[in-house]
């Protein structure tokens, strides 16, 4: 089994900064993407960030510039730290990662359950 647990999530001001944490657990043999998204209330669901097996990131439009994206595999751990926070950055935030476990070889995409995040004053 394979779990992938986010923290860091809460309340936090205008141009404040936060440090999301998503930890995968489980019998792992090895992660290539993980990636960030984000969902807010009545809006679909948005990639935030993706970081690859490199290193290589990629952002959304919205977040370049004051959103990093980035990964421990010794951990199994990917960060998102934010900063610059605006209103509009309110939303679940929610990890996956595409994984082949020690059974199945094969990658399979596996979720997190979200961390919520609002802004405001």
């Amino acid at each position: 089994q394979v779990q992938l647990v986010e923290s860091g999530g809460g309340l936090v001001q205008p141009e404040g900064s936060l440090r999301l944490s998503c930890a995968v657990s489980g019998s792992i043999f090895s992660i290539a993407a993980m990636r960030w998204y984000r969902q807010a209330p009545g809006k679909q669901r948005e990639l935030v960030a993706v970081i690859t097996s490199g290193g290589g990131t990629n952002y959304a439009d919205s977040v370049k510039g004051r959103f990093t994206i980035s990964r421990d595999n010794a951990n199994n751990t990917v960060y998102l730290k934010m900063n610059s926070l605006k209103p509009e950055d309110t939303a679940v935030y929610s990890c996956n990662a595409d994984i082949r476990t020690t059974t199945q070889r094969s990658l399979l995409r596996y979720w997190g359950q979200g961390t919520q995040v609002t802004v405001s004053s």
